[in-house]
């Protein structure tokens, strides 16, 4: 019996099952959540579904989150979607179901659940729940709502089909997902839109953005400067891919300063793995798109000095 099979077997026998994400959500790990959670609704009218986690108002849009007692752990089914480690899932109840099961695209280098399926090279835990749908899908039933937060997860996580891991497969999953009525252009619309201390953050990026020679760039916003634009460290997320849009950087870092003085470290590479510096650095995450810790000014170096060797040696190969 393979990954899915046991999945879908323990999805039948539990009447009630649990969904969580991973804290400071994305789209994708919202629309995986939702969408997995309104699909097993839809197909077991009878079963109770909920899907939790810290209520995120910017993401309502996609789906809600259930506030549930821990009582109801109890002889539940738990699934953790789009999340790599386990430190990093929301809600901390995840370990009280009576079994656990793990749905992520990212690196498996932290496995934890009793059921793991685990496919890296897919672009978005929203593409894999549709997978899963598609292989049952004479007994279970996509509805609209579903779609919706699918689609929403595969654009986010894809960048709006940027990115590398958007494969023939992807744009067949999103067209398949338009045909259950999900409505790609309002969803890319609603992911591209920015508000206005975010709009002029991002004039802030442009103008402060350091580019090293070989291709490397990165910026420091302190608390300082996140209080001039009236903005929170989530806020963030959405100048993140910006850098990538300029023609002479290959790999950046975006250092956040937290409210202990810590910086939360947001790495892009377009083309060179990077992963490994935010394994250095108490992070990880995909190749091209990873997440780190620098303590304080001595590691921000040591991370810039590391980004500024991989693209050096990048160009090197290339001479």
């Amino acid at each position: 019996m393979n990954e899915l099979d046991e999945i879908f077997t323990q999805i039948k026998k539990y009447s009630k099952i649990i969904i969580h994400r991973h804290q400071r959500p994305d789209p994708d790990a919202i629309g995986s959540q939702t969408g997995l959670a309104e699909i097993l609704k839809a197909s077991f009218p009878y079963k109770t579904i909920y899907a939790v986690g810290k209520h995120i108002p910017g993401f309502d849009w996609i789906g809600t989150m259930d506030e549930i007692d821990n009582a109801e752990f109890d002889d539940a089914l738990v699934i953790v979607v789009d999340t790599a480690n386990a430190p990093r899932i929301d809600d901390r109840r995840f370990d009280q179901g009576a079994k656990l099961i793990k749905i992520d695209h990212h690196p498996n280098d932290e496995p934890y659940g009793d059921i793991m399926w685990v496919v890296p090279e897919a672009s978005s835990s929203s593409e894999l729940v549709y997978d899963f749908y598609q292989r049952f899908e004479d007994q279970l039933t996509l509805p609209q709502p579903a779609a919706h937060a699918l689609l929403a997860g595969i654009i986010g996580d894809t960048g709006r089909y940027l990115y590398p891991a958007t494969t023939p497969h992807t744009l067949n999953v999103a067209a398949a997902l338009m045909a259950l009525g999900a409505n790609g252009a309002a969803i890319g619309r609603h992911e591209d839109e920015l508000s206005l201390p975010v709009a002029r953050l991002s004039a802030y990026v442009y103008e402060h953005l350091t580019i090293l020679d070989h291709g490397a760039a990165y910026l420091k916003l302190t608390k300082d400067v996140l209080d001039q634009f009236e903005l929170k460290e989530a806020g963030t997320s959405g100048v993140v891919p910006l850098p990538g849009r300029i023609k002479d950087v290959d790999l950046w870092a975006i250092f956040v300063q937290q409210d202990d003085g810590t910086y939360r470290v947001r790495l892009r590479s377009k083309t060179v793995p990077i992963n490994e510096v935010a394994k250095h650095h108490d992070g990880g995450g995909h190749p091209l798109a990873s997440g780190a810790k620098a303590k304080d000014e001595a590691e921000i170096q040591q991370i810039i000095q590391e980004l500024d060797q991989l693209t050096q040696a990048e160009k090197g190969e290339n001479e």
